[in-house]
Order: structure tokens, then C-alpha cells, then sequence
């Protein structure tokens, strides 16, 4: 499979695998953004940081701060929110292959 990258108004996103299965997905989130405060009705992730501290708002808004080496996931209904506050972050994600299935809860980037 050719990898292709999409732009974001948080960074950018690599697909590297994609089958009927599963999505392999390289994040970069610039230092100071933040993604939609959402969850899924079907998809399921696994990330896994490779640079950078990620931190995750949950839907009661605490903060979990996941740093390189760690893992996170995140199960269908889960309300969660990634954000680099302090340093760029490099993140791998493996889910489900329900590539539009986000329920934005708040976007600071107006996208509904």
C-alpha cells in the first residue's frame, strides 16, 4: 500500500496499513494543538507515543499524560482528547478500519 498523508490543523496523520481489519496510522501533533474533544460509535484505537508527552483530557476533564514508550486505548464511547501542550508528538494508532466514525463533542478548529 502507497502511505498517504493528510494534512490537519493539529499536524498531520501517515496511513501506513489499511485493510478490512484494521488502520495503521503515524500522528504528528504540532506542540500547542489539540484534537477534537470526541469519541466513536464503532472504532477502536490503540496508540502508542514515539516522541513527545501526549497528554488526554477524558470526558470529566482529567488529564492523563502518556510519554514515549507508553500505550493508551481508547474503546468505542470513550470520550477522549489528544493534545501536545509542551513539545511536538509523534504517535502510532492502530484501530478498527471505521475511518469516519467521530463524534466531535468541541473543535477548536470549527469542523464539525
Amino acid at each position: 500500500m502507497k502511505q498517504i498523508k493528510i494534512d490537519k490543523p493539529w499536524g498531520h496523520e501517515i496511513i501506513w496499513a489499511k485493510t478490512d481489519d484494521y488502520v495503521g496510522k503515524l500522528l504528528f501533533i504540532k506542540q500547542g494543538a489539540r484534537l477534537s474533544k470526541q469519541y466513536h460509535e464503532k472504532k477502536e484505537e490503540t496508540i502508542y507515543v514515539l516522541k513527545g508527552t501526549l497528554y488526554n483530557y477524558d470526558g470529566e476533564d482529567k488529564i492523563q499524560t502518556i510519554k514515549p514508550g507508553e500505550s493508551f486505548h481508547v474503546s468505542p464511547g470513550q470520550i477522549h482528547r489528544f493534545s501536545a501542550l509542551l513539545s511536538n508528538v509523534e504517535l502510532m494508532e492502530v484501530s478498527t478500519n471505521h475511518l469516519d466514525d467521530v463524534v466531535r463533542l468541541h473543535d477548536d478548529y470549527k469542523r464539525e
